[in-house]
């Protein structure tokens, strides 16, 4: 009895400690997307398609799933508010200001929602992107 109880337990401990290397495989996965996205973005560094770099890096990430969807939002909101700290510092507007700010958290959004990233992306972007 004791062998099978132990037994249970450990299957169950060990399907749960899967789970969070599922989870956290997918988070590292969608960090890299959201890395790739926004190195191409300062590689492009094409007027007007931030959105379109914010909307692909969180859809690519929340196509690993759930670790994938929770890696991309830490990220997306913490370069929000690193924004919003050196607004803050430097007594002026870094052209982040709160109306930037609010249509990159929604293009973040859109891309976590699996809806696709080229509704933000402008025209004459290269194909390479």
């Amino acid at each position: 009895m004791k062998l099978f109880t132990g037994l249970v337990f450990c299957s169950l401990v060990l399907g749960v400690s899967s789970e969070w290397y599922s989870f956290l495989g997918e988070a590292a996965q969608g960090a890299w997307d959201m890395w790739r996205a926004y190195s191409d973005m300062r590689e492009a560094n094409y007027i007007g398609a931030d959105k379109y770099f914010h909307a692909r890096g969180n859809y690519d990430a929340a196509r690993r799933g759930p670790g994938g969807v929770w890696a991309a939002k830490v990220i997306s909101d913490a370069r929000e508010n690193s924004q919003r700290v050196t607004d803050f510092f430097r007594h002026g507007n870094s052209g982040h200001g709160a109306e930037d700010s609010k249509a990159d958290q929604e293009a973040n959004e859109w891309g976590r929602s699996g809806k696709d990233s080229n509704h933000y992306r402008p025209e004459g972007l290269p194909d390479k992107y």
